[in-house]
């Protein structure tokens, strides 16, 4: 049994490239962990290094800006990566993160479409070609969503998908090696947005269970499968490795458990699914209708 379980994940790691096989081929079956139970490949965004000394996490997850990127900082989170044995998940945003000084959606994307950020994209991604880690790029993210947060997001599909492919091919040529991963947030329309398979290794969807929207908005606790199910139906269908890119749940203990003991379970209905990335941050920003910014970080998950 032992052997066929090694065949699979080796099968699963060469088919999912190399951020998924360095997670595959590294994790420490039986090893402490402070990540949820499971067998799936687990990874974090986690700036407060609540898991850094979490033997079970083998993806690191970092978000960075293009416009007001400190580069040196690849360097030192390649370093951090690679000591601990963890795969990197890289999520460019094609902005700066000092909001008083963003762009207009219409200013970015003919900005793209002219070349001006031909530049951030390359001196990122050649930074990207130098680490030592496996390197997994996620760029423009969420693209599909349309509650106001990102400046590239609700595009005419045609404009998204050409300045992705181009920064995509931009990275490229600067970082061979690296897989990339298109990121929708995985509601119906998505599809829209599909780049084509020569620009997406693998395909991540957003899943993020708030027990107060639940009720109030669905009547009752909606379960991680209810809300992921029908997101890894879409992101399937184009016969890539899915990905949990962004992972979070909060609510009273009984609800934040059952969450927890179901988002690593390898299950028949998800043969795609290679691994799941916590998003251990306070949310940055708010959810319609006045239900704030939650926290989702795992010590502070549980409300009373």
């Amino acid at each position: 049994m032992k052997r066929n379980t090694d065949r699979q994940k080796h099968g699963a790691a060469r088919k999912a490239g190399p951020f998924v096989a360095a997670a595959l081929l590294a994790f420490g079956v039986g090893a402490a962990s402070a990540a949820p139970p499971g067998s799936l490949p687990f990874g974090v965004y986690d700036p407060d290094g609540d898991f850094a000394a979490d033997s079970g996490v083998v993806i690191e997850h970092l978000f960075l800006p293009w416009e007001d990127v400190y580069l040196p900082s690849l360097n030192d989170a390649d370093d951090y990566a690679y000591e601990r044995e963890r795969a990197l998940l890289v999520t460019l945003e094609p902005w700066t993160w000092s909001r008083s000084e963003r762009n207009t959606a219409q200013y970015l994307r003919r900005g793209i479409a002219s070349g001006a950020y031909d530049g951030n994209m390359k001196a990122v991604c050649d930074v990207l070609g130098t680490l030592r880690s496996p390197v997994t790029l996620r760029f423009a993210h969420e693209m599909d969503d349309d509650n106001g947060q990102f400046i590239w997001a609700g595009w005419q599909p045609e404009d998204y998908i050409s300045a992705y492919r181009h920064m995509i091919d931009i990275c490229r040529a600067s970082a061979p090696n690296i897989s990339v991963m298109w990121s929708p947030l995985g509601d119906e329309g998505m599809e829209d947005y599909y780049p084509g398979d020569d620009y997406a290794d693998l395909v991540g969807v957003s899943v993020f269970g708030l027990q107060a929207w639940d009720q109030a908005k669905h009547g009752g606790d909606r379960s991680f499968d209810d809300i992921f199910g029908p997101r890894y139906e879409r992101a399937a269908q184009y016969g890539k490795p899915v990905v949990v890119a962004e992972l979070g749940y909060v609510g009273k203990e009984d609800y934040v458990k059952a969450w927890e003991n179901n988002v690593r379970q390898e299950k028949p209905d998800y043969p795609g699914l290679v691994g799941v990335v916590y998003f251990n941050q306070p949310e940055v920003y708010p959810w319609p209708e006045g239900f704030g910014m939650p926290d989702w970080r795992v010590k502070n998950q549980i409300l009373d």
